[in-house]
C-alpha cells in the first residue's frame, strides 16, 4: 500500500496549501446561517469554490433548489462524499455544519488534485436540509445514492468518536378543530379544541410508561387558544416520535396516531394529522470504513473517545442514517469545542468559528481523502464492507421502504443530530 500512503501525504499537502481558502469558506457560512431548503448562500459559496478549482458542478440537483453534485475520477469503484451547510433557527451554527461543509469540500478538491492517480471515482455531494426536512432522504429518492460502493462525512461535536449514536425519528403535527364559544356565558354551544390536544397529551404521557427504554416521545403545543373566556377552536401540536429501528418506529407511530385520535373522540373535535415526508434512519456503520477514518485521523493527533463510554441513551438523529441503509457508510464525530461543549447551543455556535473548529475544518478534511484513498485502493476493504452490509440487507430494504411517507409534508420531519 506504498502508493495509497504517497496519494495520503498529497492530499494532506494540497489541503494545507488550500487551509487558508477553506477556513475562510467555513467562516463566511457560519456568518451567514440559513435554514433548511434555504441555504442559498452556503450553495452559491460551495460550488462557486468546486468550479474555481475547475470541477464540473450540477447545482439544484436531486430535486432540491440548494442541493449539488461534482463527480470525478475513474476505477471500479465509487465513494461519496458529502457536505451539508443549513441552519437552527434562532441559534445559527450551533451544530457546526459550516465545518461539515468545509471538511467535505476540502476532501473532495484534495482528491480532485491527484488526477489519473485517483485510483476511483468521488462523487461530491451538497446535502441541504439536515436539521429539518430529511434533505439525503428527499436526493435519495431521485437517485443521489445509487450505485455508489461507499459514502462518508464527518460531525464536529466536542470529542472525537468513530460513529455517531443514532435512532430513528419521525415528526408530527396535530392540528384539532372545534368550535368558539363563550366560556363563561354559553360553553355548552362550543367544542373544546384544547380539551382534545390535552387528553392527547395524557395519552401520549401515559403510552410512555409503556414504551422500550430506546424509544422516546415528546412534543409542545404550539397553539392553545386565544382567551381564557373563549373555548377554543383551534389548536395545534408538534411531536418527535424515535424509535431504535424504522420497523420499531413504524409500530410506536400507530400507537401515538391512537392517542391523537382518542383526543378528537373524547372531544367531538376534527383532527388533523400531517406526518413528515421523510423519517430519518438509525446509523448503520461500516465498521470497516469506521476503523480506516479513526487510523487516518490517529495520525493527525486525534484521540479517540471509546464508544463503550458513551453515556446509556445518549443518541441523535440524522438523516445520514437514511444513506447508510443504502449503501456502506460513516458518520464519525471529529473534537471542534471543548468537551463539556455540546452541539445545538449558542456556546457550540461559538466555537464553530474557533480556532478548534478550523483545526476541524482541516483535520477532517485530511481524515475524509484518506479514508476515501484507503477504500478506492484496497479491494479487500471494499469486499468486507460490502459482505457486513450485506448480513442486513434485508432489515436494510424494509427500513428504507418504512421512512418515506409520499403523502406526508417535506417541510417538517427530523431534528437532524439531536
Amino acid at each position: 500500500m506504498a502508493e495509497a500512503e504517497k496519494l495520503k501525504k498529497q492530499v494532506c499537502g494540497a489541503i494545507d496549501a488550500m487551509a487558508g481558502e477553506l477556513i475562510a469558506i467555513s467562516h463566511d457560512i457560519h456568518a451567514n446561517p440559513e435554514l433548511a431548503f434555504h441555504e442559498h448562500h452556503a450553495a452559491r459559496t460551495l460550488t462557486g469554490a468546486l468550479e474555481k478549482h475547475d470541477l464540473p458542478v450540477t447545482r439544484a440537483a436531486f430535486g432540491l433548489e440548494t442541493a449539488y453534485a461534482s463527480s470525478f475520477g475513474e476505477g471500479p469503484a465509487e465513494a461519496a462524499i458529502l457536505s451539508e451547510y443549513d441552519a437552527l433557527p434562532g441559534i445559527g451554527h450551533a451544530c457546526g455544519h459550516n465545518i461539515i461543509a468545509v471538511t467535505g469540500l476540502g476532501a473532495a478538491l484534495a482528491l480532485s488534485k491527484l488526477n489519473g492517480a485517483l485510483p476511483g471515482r468521488i462523487r461530491y455531494l451538497g446535502t441541504p436540509a439536515e436539521e429539518k426536512g430529511g434533505g439525503k432522504e428527499l436526493m435519495a429518492q431521485q437517485g443521489a445514492f445509487d450505485g455508489l460502493d461507499a459514502a462518508m462525512m464527518v460531525h464536529p461535536a466536542g470529542i472525537n468518536l468513530a460513529t455517531m449514536p443514532c435512532i430513528c425519528i419521525s415528526e408530527v403535527e396535530v392540528t384539532y378543530k372545534g368550535k368558539s364559544a363563550h366560556a363563561s356565558a354559553m360553553p355548552h354551544a362550543g367544542i373544546n379544541a384544547l380539551d382534545a390536544l390535552i387528553t392527547a397529551y395524557q395519552a401520549i404521557a401515559q403510552l410512555r410508561q409503556h414504551i422500550r427504554p430506546t424509544e422516546r416521545i415528546h412534543g409542545i403545543i404550539t397553539k392553545g387558544g386565544d382567551a381564557p373566556n373563549i373555548v377554543p377552536d383551534l389548536t395545534k401540536a408538534v411531536f418527535y416520535v424515535r424509535a431504535a429501528s424504522a420497523e420499531e418506529l413504524a409500530a410506536l407511530k400507530k400507537r401515538v396516531a391512537a392517542c391523537f385520535e382518542a383526543g378528537a373522540l373524547a372531544s367531538g373535535c376534527e383532527m388533523e394529522l400531517r406526518w413528515a415526508k421523510a423519517d430519518y434512519l438509525d446509523m448503520k456503520t461500516s465498521w470497516p470504513l469506521s476503523k480506516a477514518y479513526e487510523e487516518n485521523a490517529q495520525t493527525l493527533g486525534r484521540n479517540f473517545f471509546p464508544l463503550e463510554k458513551m453515556p446509556t441513551g445518549s443518541a441523535g438523529s440524522t438523516d445520514m442514517g437514511n444513506v447508510s441503509h443504502r449503501v456502506p457508510s460513516i458518520h464519525p464525530m471529529i473534537a471542534s469545542a471543548p468537551a463539556h461543549v455540546v452541539i445545538h447551543n449558542p456556546e457550540f455556535a461559538r466555537w464553530a468559528a474557533s480556532d478548534l473548529g478550523d483545526k476541524a475544518c482541516i483535520d477532517g478534511a485530511k481524515a475524509l481523502a484518506m479514508t476515501a484513498i484507503d477504500f478506492l485502493s484496497d479491494e479487500a476493504m471494499r469486499r468486507q464492507a460490502k459482505e457486513e452490509f450485506e448480513k442486513t440487507a434485508a432489515f436494510s430494504a424494509r427500513s428504507v421502504l418504512a421512512a418515506y411517507n409520499p403523502d406526508g409534508v417535506k417541510e417538517i420531519g427530523g431534528c437532524g443530530c439531536c
